[in-house]
């Protein structure tokens, strides 16, 4: 059960990931019969102002790190991911190791992970963080692709608006179906939303260093409509297939057939959010050739289907 909610600020904390946890455990909504939080902002010096990542703005927390002790809950807004107060470290440690589950939003995870909280167990972030993440605490399990996970006493969740969902999960979670609904209902929010970060995720031509490859890349993209083939492009590299292929792996991390096909994705889901072509013409613009065979890829990298991708995204959804 839910009662004690400790929210923790850093220095040039993030505004709108705080906003989320104040959100959703910091008002009263006992009149509508929701439950009521003992809710407390905490800092390492309370009445201190804390400079937020908005020029101009800051936070002043009215409580100290002796709070997070007896917590059910301690919440991470997003911070920086270099810079971390000892003070703070300890207390959510401490918190941790007595019993409180502990919360991240976007960014917070960092400070979960240098509080030694993802060791071993499986995490998110940002989609922009994610390869950091894993580089900086090796031991951690961190999923690129979801909004939020729960692991138990530990539950990180991806960027900005994630931080809802996690959040309402956790209502769900321990007080139930009913309270979670009335506060997204408040929130004028979805209780529980589909999919995960992979639908807003963009991946960009990397810059190659071997500039025969680069040329290929690029034109490439301009041409995803052709059928292709590893010879015909290893050739266009004035490459070998062997080497075009270990070379092509090297510089993208990944096989040529991988990376045209989510090429060809990135471009459907352009095509879907700007016109208004028919599925099968989008297939066809990005070389699916089908709308069995984009629906079937479309599915597995971005985690919606076309027309629900288009409903949501779409400029003339």
């Amino acid at each position: 059960m839910l009662s004690k909610v400790a929210v923790v600020l850093s220095d040039r904390l993030a505004m709108f990931e705080f906003g989320v946890v104040c959100e959703v455990f910091g008002l009263d909504r006992t009149a509508d019969g929701l439950p009521g939080f003992d809710f407390r902002v905490c800092g390492a010096e309370p009445g201190k102002p804390l400079r937020s990542s908005t020029p101009g703005l800051s936070v002043t927390p009215d409580y100290g790190l002796d709070q997070l002790a007896g917590a059910d809950l301690v919440a991470i807004p997003a911070s920086p991911i270099d810079q971390y107060d000892d003070r703070i470290l300890e207390a959510v440690r401490a918190a941790a190791a007595a019993g409180a589950i502990v919360l991240t939003v976007c960014s917070g995870a960092f400070l979960a992970g240098a509080a030694g909280l993802l060791d071993g167990r499986k995490c998110t972030t940002h989609w922009r963080y994610v390869d950091r993440l894993a580089t900086m605490f090796p031991e951690a399990t961190v999923d690129p692709d979801v909004l939020f996970v729960d692991a138990g006493n530990l539950i990180t969740s991806a960027g900005t608006a994630a931080g809802i969902d996690a959040c309402l999960h956790l209502v769900r979670r321990e007080i139930g179906t009913a309270a979670a609904n009335g506060i997204a209902r408040r929130m004028v929010v979805p209780p529980q939303r589909d999919g995960g970060q992979r639908q807003f995720i963009e991946q960009p031509v990397p810059e190659c260093r071997s500039e025969g490859l680069s040329t290929t890349l690029a034109w490439l993209s301009e041409n995803l409509a052709h059928p292709h083939t590893v010879d015909e492009l290893a050739a266009r590299s004035s490459m070998s297939t062997r080497t075009f292929a270990r070379r092509f792996a090297a510089e993208t991390g990944t096989t040529p057939v991988r990376w045209l096909t989510t090429q060809r994705v990135l471009f459907a889901k352009q095509l879907l959010e700007a016109t208004e072509m028919s599925l099968e013409r989008i297939a066809e613009e990005s070389g699916f050739g089908s709308g069995a065979l984009l629906r079937h890829h479309f599915q597995r990298q971005v985690g919606l289907a076309p027309t629900e991708y288009r409903r949501r995204f779409g400029a003339t959804g």
